[in-house]
């Protein structure tokens, strides 16, 4: 497999100067320490690598997180490589550490579309992972609950887990608001009678309120009856 410093050339060429300032501004990550490869060719590149004679994913994970196309590539490399589910099972608990921004944590979300059709078995990972408390251990859970659960059967799971949001994280705060708005959406009266009993705190019900009434999904007597309960 290519070392590090391989990786990194390979980086390097599809580097877009203008993308990377803008996009450090974006994901919130210090001024040059970010490459500047635009998202389809990353993902193109990780699908690659994985493909290749020879892949390590031991040596992959030793290579450093100073670079953030390199902590993302390490979970994107999980996402996409073919392996039995309890493999990648406990490979996503290597990766939620590594974890430490939005972008990072919501595009590794989006390569777990495998999830889905093992969501009981992956469920118990997800309350691992808000049992662990941190900001992304929780955005991580509440956004693959967002992804992956979203079913009417699974509503009292959600629930559940959301009165264990750690909301004075910024991130975990806006994971939780997306995933209720989300349920307000999709589950409007047990979304409704969630907001009504939850012990979550008023500025994360809020924030679920104010981006349940940006969707068109929702009319506007379900909007104005959402403002009534803001608190």
């Amino acid at each position: 497999m290519k070392e590090y410093k391989e990786v990194v050339s390979d980086l390097i060429a599809m580097k877009d100067e203008k993308y990377r300032q803008f996009n450090e501004r974006i994901v919130n990550v210090p001024p040059g320490t970010s490459i500047g490869v635009r998202m389809p060719l990353l993902r193109a590149y990780a699908k690659a690598f994985v493909r290749e004679d020879g892949f390590d994913r031991e040596a992959l994970f030793s290579f450093p997180d100073d670079i953030f196309e390199i902590r993302l590539l390490k979970c994107l490399a999980v996402g996409y490589k073919n392996m039995p589910f309890a493999e990648k099972k406990k490979l996503i608990g290597r990766c939620v550490p590594v974890i430490d921004g939005w972008a990072v944590n919501d595009l590794f979300c989006s390569t777990l579309k495998e999830v889905k059709k093992h969501r009981q078995e992956f469920l118990p990972e997800i309350e691992k992972y808000i049992e662990q408390g941190t900001e992304f251990s929780q955005r991580f859970a509440y956004i693959m609950l967002l992804g992956c659960y979203m079913e009417r059967e699974f509503l009292p799971q959600i629930f559940s887990l959301l009165e264990r949001a750690h909301t004075q994280f910024y991130y975990t705060h806006m994971g939780a608001a997306w995933l209720i708005a989300e349920v307000l959406v999709r589950f409007f009266d047990e979304g409704v009678s969630y907001l009504v009993s939850s012990g979550l705190d008023a500025k994360t019900i809020n924030k679920a309120i104010r981006k349940a009434r940006e969707s068109f999904r929702l009319s506007e007597a379900q909007k104005n009856y959402l403002k009534s309960l803001k608190k």
